[in-house]
């Protein structure tokens, strides 16, 4: 029997956060889950990173910034993390007209929305708001029993922020002589994954669906032809510098290492699948081959979904 959609959203929740919680315990304590101010970025003449820092639970926050408005890309966890990413939007644009977008509808990337003001707009697909619909309310019960910071952080964010613009698959955004497009790649590490990319500057925001020294973050609902049919696409844009939603900012070669990678979970699944393997067996063949290969990367437990989605993908 298939599972229903609202089943599928919990076991990845639940999945995301045994994975968060696996590399958290790798890397010892770890800082406060709050964008740090006074560090954004530059990236080319219209596009800004407030970069994680590889802190957990924060995203690499965007900022696209036209001649009539501004985009903001992740704004965090939280109303006080989103309060502390308009303050830093504010040193970098004098636009009042603001814009709202998310890769995906995790709280750490989507709930820092609730402190922007009423006029800004919240462009969203059809598909993230109805992942966070399903379990958004679950993601931040997870994410707040972490600590008491985080709890805090999460107040009264459950509800989430619903969208003022909603689109199917494809959107572009004009923000003044800048244009952004907006495109759902998914099911890769959710099923509404969204990347933007700032056209001219050739900047991606990638999301979770290309990462930089690190494995991909697969999940239940993910699928390796989608993730191949994202690194299609965003080829034909030749991006040249790629911010993931987690981790170091990279170049455009980086893209064809996350290819590679995953190339290689789906042809070594096919192999041990036509070998007569389990599915579990394959998986853990790939994700101790893989490690092997590229040791310190962190979400390594990724690779096992992704393998798992390889294998039953596979003929």
């Amino acid at each position: 029997m298939k599972p229903s959609a609202a089943l599928t959203t919990c076991f990845l929740l639940v999945a995301c956060a045994l994975l968060t919680a696996t590399v958290a315990a790798q890397r010892g304590p770890t800082p406060d889950p709050l964008v740090k101010e006074n560090a954004t970025v530059k990236l080319t003449e219209h596009a800004y990173v407030i970069p994680d820092n590889s802190v957990p639970m924060v995203p690499n926050v965007g900022i696209v910034i036209g001649s009539r408005a501004t985009l903001v890309i992740d704004p965090g966890m939280g109303r006080r993390n989103g309060e502390r990413v308009l303050r830093e939007v504010a040193k970098a644009s004098r636009n009042t007209d603001l814009y709202i977008a998310t890769t995906h509808f995790h709280v750490e990337h989507t709930t820092g929305a609730l402190a922007f003001p009423a006029t800004a707009k919240y462009v969203n697909s059809k598909v993230q708001e109805a992942d966070f619909a399903e379990g958004g309310a679950q993601h931040a019960q997870i994410f707040a029993s972490r600590s008491p910071l985080v709890a805090e952080l999460l107040s009264g964010a459950a509800a989430g922020r619903k969208a003022d613009i909603t689109f199917d698959r494809d959107y572009v955004l004009d923000l003044g002589g800048v244009r952004v497009r907006f495109l759902v790649v998914g099911p890769t590490h959710t099923r509404g994954d969204t990347a933007f990319f700032v056209e001219g500057d050739g900047v991606l925001f990638s999301g979770d669906v290309v990462m930089n020294q690190s494995f991909l973050a697969a999940g239940p609902v993910s699928s390796v032809k989608a993730w191949l049919s994202a690194f299609d696409v965003f080829d034909q844009m030749r991006p040249r510098t790629i911010v993931p939603a987690h981790g170091p900012v990279g170049d455009g070669s980086i893209l064809a290492v996350n290819r590679a990678i995953m190339q290689g979970v789906q042809t070594r699944a096919r192999q041990l699948k036509a070998q007569g393997r389990s599915a579990d067996v394959a998986a853990m063949t790939v994700q101790t081959e893989l490690q092997a290969q590229y040791p310190g990367w962190p979400r390594a437990n990724g690779l096992l979904a992704a393998a798992r989605a390889a294998y039953a993908e596979a003929p």
